[in-house]
């Protein structure tokens, strides 16, 4: 059992019972990204332990059933590791590693997170053996909330109807939530899937991942409901761009965080460490992903410049906010020429930020 409580937002890696906050009121799912689509699946669940709460109130006393009735706790449980790098044996990158998807839970108003070990035991479990031993035995839940493409149990043979019918055999009330889209405003009911987000697409990780594999930032940005975010600590480069007028603060990001198009990025950026002695709030900058080809890089690297910004930012973290992409990495003649691009890059960045910020 693992404890990695934040701020209010308790994450158990559920190995046994011990330590889980419950009854619970669940969320099911992998929910990588929190996006649009899962935050609409997370919703029914948020106000459980709420509404039970007021059985406590005076004018409920007298109601002695009512009264002793346990706080349901806002429970979303998905796996560990993602289930399709259980069978790939390959690793899988992720758009939130799970001091995001912590953060971004946390947010919404989650109380907790049960990562349930996705193994060889977890997965040969029938869809009635998952309700019964994860869901009433471990969990005691108390009702559950699930997307409408969800499968479950061994070979995915689990629907989300046969879901809801398993669990009511429990008296287990499950929600399904239709498959949502993104209109151009707002997310709809939707079961159509189209490839342009601007056309009615079905929200979904795989989609996100494809608009960020192509540079269309802000498409993706929408489907999350917030801007991609890289956080990273900063630690020690070549320190080249300093030879060129232009320091740069080379992010070390989880092995396993998604990363987008390699290219230039038009970027907000947050410093978040604890012990900055910078004044909080958000500067300006670009960023560079790639490899770095103009001087012979052989690994990649995600470094971001700050606009009007001098010094040590060794060792903070950052939040990295993608707004735009605005070139692919290229590789130029001479270090000059590079200074000369780079130049260009700040000027279209700083336009395109200053029109957002006054949008």
């Amino acid at each position: 059992m693992l404890n990695l409580s934040q701020n209010g937002c308790s994450v158990w890696v559920a190995s046994s019972s011990e330590g889980l906050l419950t009854p619970t009121a669940v969320a099911l799912g992998k929910f990588d990204g929190v996006h649009l689509g899962h935050q609409r699946v997370i919703q029914p669940v948020l106000h459980a332990g709420a509404n039970l709460s007021v059985v406590s109130s005076p004018q409920l006393k007298e109601n002695q059933q009512l009264a002793n009735q346990e706080y349901i706790y806002s429970t979303v449980v998905t796996f560990d590791p993602h289930p399709q790098e259980f069978f790939t044996g390959q690793p899988r990158t992720l758009l939130t590693p799970l001091d995001e998807k912590v953060q971004q839970l946390r947010s919404l108003g989650v109380e907790q997170l049960v990562l349930l070990p996705f193994d060889k035991e977890l997965s040969a479990l029938t869809p009635e053996e998952f309700v019964q031993k994860i869901l009433v035995q471990q969990l005691r839940c108390q009702q559950i909330s699930i997307g409408q493409d969800f499968c479950f149990g061994e070979k995915r043979s689990g629907t989300a109807k046969d879901l809801q019918l398993i669990a009511a055999k429990h008296n287990i009330p499950v929600t399904i939530i239709p498959l949502q889209t993104y209109t151009g405003n707002s997310p709809t009911e939707s079961s159509c899937v189209s490839p342009n987000p601007t056309q009615d697409a079905r929200i979904s990780t795989s989609l996100i991942r494809q608009t960020l594999e192509q540079g269309d930032i802000e498409n993706a940005n929408l489907l999350l409901g917030r801007p991609y975010t890289l956080l990273g600590v900063v630690v020690q480069g070549q320190q080249l761009g300093r030879t060129i007028g232009f320091p740069t603060a080379n992010l070390q990001l989880p092995k396993e965080k998604f990363l987008p198009r390699q290219g230039v990025y038009a970027v907000r950026v947050f410093i978040l460490s604890e012990t900055s002695d910078v004044a909080p709030g958000e500067s300006l900058g670009v960023m560079n992903i790639g490899n770095r080809p103009t001087v012979n890089g052989t690994y990649s690297s995600a470094e971001v410049h700050l606009f009007d910004w001098s010094g040590d930012l060794y060792g903070k973290k950052l939040a990295v906010e993608l707004v735009k992409f605005l070139r692919p990495e290229q590789k130029f003649a001479s270090l000059e020429a590079l200074k000369t691009q780079i130049q260009l890059d700040c000027v279209v960045a700083k336009e395109i930020l200053n029109a957002k910020a006054q949008s």
